[in-house]
Order: structure tokens, then sequence, then C-alpha cells
């Protein structure tokens, strides 16, 4: 047996959750190795070549606070920005980048080559070690052994990878790479439970052969955007997406040969996404529609390849040519990449602990898509998540949990080891009950000092955060204690520029939620202090949003209550009088760590809620 290396913790993969949790565990000042099947392929985007959207983009913010890496590479490498749902409240508004994808990639590689305390290998990892119920170590294809003191699993959609086209099936990662089929057996043989899941990409095709006149133009914004807090990027060279819709006739071919969609005849067998369709799985769901939007999007600056996204499929390649070519612009269109599916193993999220740690493995942690999430941003936070984890662990100090209350991460985990998943996991607004608390905005207002303690904030990032949040207070208590009174001046005054006039007394910061009065309208009036866009839109948000803003935080005092009621770690649910067998059965599979946790898995009543609150009582009584 030949050792080839000791670490503090080794990743497995280096998608978009292996390099962040590797990066965040090197930072931190761990020893750390980061495997990948392909060194060409760090940071690979398989599939959209974007970042953000909504909620998701909410996750990019949060994760650039606690010092990741998603949103400074974005901003380096976005070849568009654009700012979504601007006509909805602040609390659903989301950044989304087109990439670069092969700059992004290059880009990523570089961080993480260039990274103190970070060895990037190439290598396929077959097994890992487990020694009387703690991990020690990975073994690859090679039969050379690591050492570590902890692994976090972030193999993405390659562990016993199907590729599927039509009726054509082949063992295989994303874009033709390898799969890990040995380390599924691994993982079965430690005690990990798996699922089968499936994921799909649209084909790409050649620029070319597009003809864009008959298309929507999709500019960035004019307006510089960042995801970073530590980004000052004031000016952006950017390129045009393009929208298209499907028709009758796109939708007729694909009836007309559902027969041959492996979907349809058996070949398929994982669960599929049911936020992100494929194309013949919208057909068959909503046939009551007579188009379906298709956005095409460049793969970077110096490639052909155009992405359609909103047409991920799995059909044969004769009927992908035959339906893409009655899409208007696409009439004479050339495929470069067919569409695929692609099927592949991934963990039951329920036998993780809320530190993504297994609950059975000592050391195990597990992060992405093996965790049964999609995309890459959901990936990149639990990454995150799982190397401060598997840090904090090595030092002997407690995990970071983010509450729901804190942060989308906090509500992304929550889900998964809460209540599982039955389909690939996507992060959506509405899964946030106090969104409005959790705005991207905020992101680094809420997170940066969290980073800060665990050590992943610089102290540039802090400094930053710092300056900040004093200029938001500094403002707020200028406008708090400047008052007006509806003086025959004052309204004049309000009327040179362009406000409504005042009849009693008021704040400037009351009369900041006036929906005709922003705080630049008011500094002109009242010789304010000139401060940025980012101080101005937290400002008016929190002015506005006043009244619902303290709604829930009272919201969330009221659940601290459950959520700092913590739960013994060797409770036996069995011995609870009066819990009902379906409760006793949830509660001891999940193994809440709080009152707050146990209420909210799925078949736990509030009658249940209510006897472990008696529970706790006697056993606090008991303990003392």
């Amino acid at each position: 047996m030949f050792i080839a290396g000791d670490y503090d913790i080794i990743i497995i993969g280096a998608g978009h959750a292996g390099v962040e949790a590797g990066l965040a565990a090197a930072r931190i000042g761990c020893k750390t190795m980061l495997t990948t099947l392909n060194m060409d392929n760090i940071a690979l985007m398989p599939c959209n070549p974007s970042v953000g959207g909504p909620a998701k983009g909410h996750l990019v913010r949060e994760l650039d606070a606690l010092g990741g890496e998603m949103g400074v590479n974005a901003d380096k490498t976005c070849i568009q920005f654009r700012m979504l749902n601007t006509s909805k409240g602040p609390a659903v508004q989301a950044l989304r980048a087109q990439a670069d994808k092969k700059v992004y990639q290059f880009s990523m590689k570089e961080t993480c080559e260039n990274q103190d305390n970070l060895d990037v290998k190439q290598l396929l990892v077959e097994k890992i070690l487990v020694e009387n119920g703690k991990v020690t170590g990975v073994q690859i294809e090679t039969g050379e052994i690591y050492t570590c003191r902890c692994v976090v699993l972030a193999s993405g959609t390659y562990l016993r990878g199907r590729i599927i086209i039509g009726e054509k099936t082949y063992e295989g990662g994303p874009i033709g790479q390898r799969a890990a089929v040995a380390l599924s057996q691994s993982l079965k043989e430690i005690g990990v439970k798996l699922m089968r899941f499936k994921t799909g990409t649209p084909a790409r095709v050649d620029k070319r052969t597009l003809d864009f006149t008959k298309m929507q133009i999709q500019p960035g914004d004019d307006e510089a955007r960042n995801f970073s807090f530590m980004s000052d990027e004031r000016t952006r060279d950017q390129v045009p997406c393009w929208l298209t819709y499907t028709n009758e006739r796109t939708h007729k071919i694909l009836r007309d040969n559902i027969d041959r969609a492996p979907m349809a005849n058996g070949i398929i067998e994982g669960v599929g996404p049911r936020y992100c369709p494929s194309i013949e799985t919208k057909i068959i769901r909503f046939p009551d529609k007579d188009r379906h939007q298709l956005f095409i999007e460049p793969e970077g600056l110096h490639t052909n390849e155009m992405y359609v996204q909103g047409m991920s499929t799995s059909m044969p390649v004769d009927v992908q040519f035959e339906f893409l070519k009655t899409i208007p612009g696409m009439e004479n269109v050339k495929i470069m990449r067919p569409g695929y599916a692609i099927e592949y193993d991934c963990l039951d999220p329920l036998q993780l602990q809320p530190s993504l740690e297994h609950k059975n493995i000592e050391g195990f942690f597990s992060a992405g898509q093996s965790n049964g999430t999609s995309g890459y941003e959901e990936a990149a936070a639990q990454g995150l998540m799982a190397g401060i984890n598997a840090a904090m662990k090595v030092k002997g100090h407690e995990p970071l949990i983010l509450k729901r209350s804190e942060a989308y991460i906090g509500v992304l985990i929550d889900d998964l080891v809460t209540k599982g998943t039955q389909e690939p996991y996507r992060m959506m607004t509405s899964r946030a009950e106090y969104r409005l608390l959790l705005r991207q905005d905020n992101a680094d207002m809420r997170l940066t000092e969290k980073g800060r303690q665990v050590g992943l904030v610089s102290d540039a990032r802090y400094d930053r955060y710092l300056a900040k949040k004093g200029k938001i207070n500094e403002i707020k208590a200028l406008l708090k204690d400047k008052k007006i009174n509806p003086s025959r001046e004052i309204n004049e005054l309000l009327k040179e520029n362009g406000l409504e006039e005042i009849k009693s007394s008021t704040t400037l910061y009351d009369l900041l939620k006036r929906k005709d009065i922003g705080y630049r309208e008011l500094a002109r009036a009242f010789s304010l202090p000139n401060i940025t866009n980012e101080v101005v839109k937290q400002i008016e948000t929190d002015a506005v949003y006043e009244g619902y803003i303290n709604k829930q935080e009272e919201q969330v005092q009221r659940m601290e209550k459950l959520e700092n009621r913590r739960m013994p770690a060797d409770i036996d649910y069995t011995k609870i009088s009066n819990l009902r067998d379906e409760s006793i059965e949830k509660l001891n599979k999940i193994r809440p760590i709080s009152l707050g946790q146990a209420a909210r898995i799925s078949g736990v009543s509030p009658a249940d809620i209510s006897i472990l609150l008696i529970y706790l009582e006697q056993y606090g009584r008991r303990t003392v």
C-alpha cells in the first residue's frame, strides 16, 4: 500500500461545489487536495453558461459575502449582465450574468492552482476509506492512497453517469467526460444510501447558421452590475442574447416522435427536474400551450456555439434537427453538439446533518448535485458550507450553520436535510419564508461577520463591509433626525424639486417612504451627502418596506424560540409517550438538532411538537 500524500481535507470533484469547498478549506488554513477527472474542466459549465437568476442570484451574493469565489469569478468573466424582475419588489429582484464559458473555467482554474494550502490533482477516486465509522482517506484508480481527516464529496453528475440520446446510451459524464463508476459502489459499501436522478441539456448550434432578424434582441443592462461586493466595475462591453419561440409545427414533430423519447420508452430511469423540464416533457405536460419561449445565448466571445435555453432534450439527433429547423431564425440551423440527458447517482440528503456531514460517517461531507440539487449556484453554496465545516471540524470548532432567517443558503440546506428531495432540487424565492429580510442587496450586511468569524473573509473585504455598514447607519440616523414642518418655505422647496407638498410634520426618513420620493431627490432638496447606489438601494428599501420588515423580524423572533430549543443528541423518540408512529419514524431518521427543525419535518404535526416541548421541559429538569 503506497501512501501518496496526507491532507486535512480531500475534495472529490472540482465543479462548482468542489472549487468552493477547496478554496474555503485552504483559505481557512487546512492542507487541502482538490481532485478532478480532468484538469481542463475545473468549474465546467456543462449546461447553461450563466450565473444567477431568481433566488440563484441571492445564493451567489451570499456565498460572496461569506468569502466565496463564484461572484468574483462571474464578474471577471461575464459577457452580459441583467437585473431580472425589476418591475417587482426588491425581495425577488435578481441579478443574472451570461458568462464566457471557457474564460470562466480557466479563471477559476488559475485561482485554484495559485491558492496557498491547496493542491489540485487530476485523478479518479474509486474508494472512500472508513475505519470505525470515521473517514481515513481515499484510494484512487491506480492504487495509491491519500490519507485525510475529512472528505467532501462534490461529484456532480459523474457518479455512475449514463448519457442518453434517443435509443443510444453509454457510460459517461457531461460533455463526453468519464463517469465515476466504482465510487458509487464504494459509497454503498460504507453505508451511504443513493438515489437515481436525471438532468439534461439542449443542443448547441452554430451562430453562423442563425437569422437573428427573426428573433427579438435581449441586450444587457445599461447600468454596470456586479455579483461580488468586492467588484468595482462601472462599465462593461456586453453582447446580446436573443428570444424566439416554438410553434405548432415544432410541437407536432415532437408529438409524432414521442414514442422515440427515452422518457416515454423506458430508457430513462432517473427522476428529472420539475422546474427545468425537457421540451418533450413540456409538450406532454402543457398540451394547451401553443408556444414556448427559447433564449439563444452565446457560450463565449471566441466560439460560434450558441445555447438554446428552454429546449433541453434527449430525443434522437434526427428529431432534434427536424424540430430545431421549425424555430423562427433557425431554419438553416447546424447542430454543433446535440442535446442529451444524463442519469447519475446522488445521496439521499436526509442522511446529512445541517453541517452537511454524514450522520453516521464522521468526517464525510457532501455538497452539490451529489446531494440531489440542480444548478451551479446551489452547488457552489453547498460546497462553500461543506468546505467551511470540514475545516471547522479539522480545527476542533463548532460548524457554521445558517438559519432559514439568515440566508437562502440556510433555506437550501435545511430543505435538503429536513425535508429531503424526490427530484433535483432547485432554489426559488418562494421557498424562503423571510425573503424580504433575505434580499440580494443586503447579503453582505447579513453574512460578512459570519464569514469573518470562521476566518474566510479577508481584511480588505471586512474593511469594505464596515465602511458600507457605517455609511448606511450614518445616513439613516441623519434622515431620522432631520424633521421638517409644512411651512411655505419647505413646500416651495419640495415643489421646486418635483416633490409633493407635506401637510404635517415628518422626518426625511418617513418622507422617503412615499412612492414619488427617492434619496437622490431628497439629497438635492436638502443638501444631503452623496452616497453610492448600493447604499441608496438599501436605505430606500429599508424605509419603504419598514413595516413589512418589522413584521418578518417579529416572526423570526417567535420562531427563534423553537430554533433555540436544542434536541438532545441521544434522544430516543420511541420512549416519548403519545408521539404518533409516523412522527417517531421521521424523527429517528432525520434526528433534528432543534425543535424548530423538528417542526419542519413532513409528517410531524403541531401536536407532536407540543409533546416534544413538554418532553424537553422535563428533560431539562432531570439534567439540572
